[in-house]
């Protein structure tokens, strides 16, 4: 019966070998080449497949390999015996595909050659960099990006060696209030709050609300972080589209989104008809006020007060020259508008990031309504809603919501002729991003 022990291989008869130790040469092979038996080699595969050969077999011959970048799973290791000798019993190459793995080639005979007595695949390697699940996970060069568009976890099992690399780049931003229904131009919604970092290690384009420096850095351990995103804020409604239109729903302002010790305020809901609900809520972003017996204000942004800001107020709602009219949500770089002299109120603009690997616009305020119908404010860039439209029932266009994980504020409802009364629209949920240097 055949017996290993350190050192030796059995051969033909029972008769032991001693294969004696291998010598490992530590300069990696980065190209195809013929190993000398007694030697072990580490192949570098990062540009490339390569091709060892294997040297002409004599009893006892020992060959050994290891990945040295663990990238052989993308780039193999084809090892090919010396003319018609053999590799486990067959004249044919074999072929190396597994990441991290390590083999050990032992020539025992002309029938079977070539034998691998030690295959090891546990690629045991340092934590150069962060390893972490949760979420929708993209990568961007170095950089690896979670994306989460409603609650999750983002559980880091390793950090970086690196202490600059521990510090993420995060990006959180809150639901959009609702815009608010009226027949005297609703307020628009105010975006969700907008918060963003750009680690020390990273290189994308932020946003004019970086804050790096002079805001929260987060320096991430081996530890869960419960993700929380906001949802939007509901609507502002109407029981019936023909005056007066009782009952009266008002708008909702946005949730908050959390990651670590971030929290985005969501946005405030655009000021409507009924009691207390004349002026803009106060959020992340302000809501506007409403156009009926003004002026009324718009809720203030930055509610509770962070560094940098996270939004901006909403614009104030009253009678101007066109007749009443709300004004627009706050957005994440912008106050909301106030009508004035025939001039819409628009929705304040957003921040426009690169996290996610391409520049996109987030807390955007939503349109603040029109008491003629024809100055219905447009949402602001990075989801915020526009205004209801104006023209007769069922013709009209509705307000339109803010913008799915962008945090935009919903448009508002404006009078659109003839006694109807115009609905407001639902905020826009928001979104987390996390990012970070994996390799």
């Amino acid at each position: 019966m055949g017996v290993v022990s350190c050192g030796t291989t059995m051969l033909d008869q029972g008769v032991f070998q001693n294969i004696g130790a291998v010598t490992w040469d530590t300069t990696a092979k980065t190209a195809g080449f013929t190993a000398v038996s007694g030697n072990g080699y580490f192949v570098n595969t990062t540009s490339g497949a390569i091709t060892v050969t294997l040297p002409a077999g004599s009893a006892g011959a020992v060959v050994a390999l290891a990945d040295y970048a663990a990238t052989w799973q993308t780039n193999s290791v084809t090892v090919a015996p010396n003319g018609s000798e053999k590799i486990g019993g067959t004249n044919a190459n074999a072929t190396l595909t597994t990441q991290g793995q390590s083999v050990t080639f032992v020539y025992v005979d002309s029938t079977q050659g070539w034998v691998n007595v030690i295959d090891s695949t546990s690629n045991v390697r340092g934590a150069s960099f962060i390893t972490a699940t949760g979420g929708t996970i993209t990568t961007s060069g170095n950089y690896k990006i979670h994306k989460f568009t409603g609650p999750g976890t983002f559980a880091v099992s390793g950090i970086a060696s690196c202490s600059n690399n521990n510090i993420v780049s995060y990006m959180v931003v809150a639901g959009g209030g609702g815009g608010a229904a009226s027949h005297s131009g609703g307020g628009g919604g105010g975006a969700g709050g907008f918060r963003e970092y750009k680690g020390p290690a990273d290189c994308y384009s932020a946003s004019p609300l970086n804050g790096n420096p002079g805001g929260t850095a987060i320096t991430v351990t081996a530890t869960p972080y419960p993700i929380t995103v906001g949802g939007g804020g509901s609507a502002g409604t109407f029981g019936s589209t023909s005056y007066p239109g009782n009952p009266f729903t008002a708008a909702g302002n946005g949730g908050n989104s959390v990651f670590s010790t971030i929290t985005s305020t969501g946005g405030g809901a655009g000021g409507g008809l009924g009691p207390g609900a004349a002026n803009g809520s106060t959020g992340g972003s302000g809501g506007g006020g409403v156009g009926t017996g003004g002026p009324n204000t718009g809720g203030a942004g930055n509610t509770p007060p962070v560094s940098p800001s996270q939004g901006f107020a909403g614009g104030n709602g009253g009678p101007n020259s066109g007749g009443d009219g709300g004004g627009g949500g706050g957005g994440a770089t912008q106050a909301g508008t106030t009508i004035a002299g025939g001039t819409p109120a628009d929705g304040g603009d957003g921040a426009t990031t690169s996290i996610t690997a391409s520049p996109t616009a987030y807390g955007g305020g939503g349109g603040g309504g029109s008491h003629t119908g024809q100055e219905f404010g447009s949402g602001g860039t990075g989801g915020g809603g526009n205004a209801f439209s104006g023209g007769p029932f069922p013709t009209s266009t509705p307000s339109t919501a803010g913008t799915a994980n962008t945090g935009g504020g919903g448009g508002a409802g404006t009078a659109q002729g003839s006694g109807y009364m115009g609905n407001g629209a639902a905020g826009g949920s928001g979104i987390v991003v996390i990012r970070y240097k994996y390799q």
